[in-house]
């Protein structure tokens, strides 16, 4: 697998996002994904899969410190007690002694992301932690996360594919060297039936799937964490590495963004 530095951190382009899976399917698709060479692998509270993730991680063959493994702390729990002991009852759930990054699943109007950000800097200087990011946070508010942490935001991890527009947010991570994680890059499976990029796709014979992941990971500071519970998935969002689109066809897969907004204004006009 190929990897994405930013901040002098190497963090694997393409990760394995587990929302929406529990118990055994989890646990099955995190042991698939580390067997195809998977190192990046995404959890959280709220996914409440954290022991199914941990127990795939502890019994495989791979080296812990081999594998990213980024969890969350729920939007619930962002008061600085809440932080500590949820991230302690994370761990216990993991069955780890540490996470690769700790991330703000969301921001909340009751607790100050400094409050936050402050005792996730805590844990990071007892060893539990290495880095600290975020999820869900515009610009304004990812700004607001740089100045207010004690150590450097890794990431910020959003909503982001060929139907989602966030060049705003994608250029202020390149000038801030922070990474952009693509959560659903897939767009919810969406792009399965994207004309562009299925004729794309014929040129290099790749599914439309595997051309808006590699349109994704063509970009600076952008890494992907698609969902995916089967070996067949799992293998087809790996092979992206052994083709590159075209100044041209990057194009045309940023021009959909408009042109779905264009398509949306047409219906409603219906």
């Amino acid at each position: 697998m190929e990897t994405v530095t930013v901040q002098g951190v190497e963090v694997p382009a393409l990760g394995l996002g587990t929302a929406r899976m529990e118990g055994e399917e989890c646990r099955r698709a995190v042991e698939t994904a580390l067997d195809l060479g998977y190192r990046h692998v995404d959890t959280a509270q709220m996914y409440e899969n954290e022991a199914a993730v941990g127990a795939a991680i502890r019994d495989h063959d791979v080296d812990r410190d081999d594998v990213f493994l980024v969890t969350k702390v729920h939007p619930s729990n962002l008061a600085r007690e809440d932080v500590f002991g949820s991230f302690e009852a994370s761990l216990d759930r993991l069955g780890l002694e540490y996470v690769d990054l700790l991330l703000i699943h969301a921001p909340r109007s009751y607790a100050a992301v400094g409050e936050t950000l402050g005792a996730m800097n805590e844990l990071q200087e007892s060893g539990s932690v290495d880095h600290v990011g975020v999820s869900n946070f515009s610009v304004e508010q990812l700004e607001d996360a740089i100045a207010a942490s004690s150590t450097p935001i890794l990431t910020d991890q959003v909503e982001y594919h060929p139907y989602n527009e966030q060049s705003d947010l994608v250029s202020f991570c390149i000038e801030e060297d922070v990474l952009l994680t693509a959560y659903s890059p897939l767009g919810k499976g969406k792009v399965v039936d994207d004309d562009t990029l299925a004729e794309i796709g014929e040129r290099y014979d790749r599914t439309p799937s595997q051309v808006g992941l590699r349109w994704l990971l063509q970009q600076e500071n952008v890494a992907a964490i698609p969902k995916a519970s089967s070996e067949e998935h799992l293998r087809e969002n790996a092979a992206v590495f052994d083709f590159e689109l075209t100044n041209e066809e990057m194009k045309a897969v940023f021009e959909l963004q408009g042109g779905l907004l264009n398509r949306l204004r047409s219906a409603l006009s219906l």
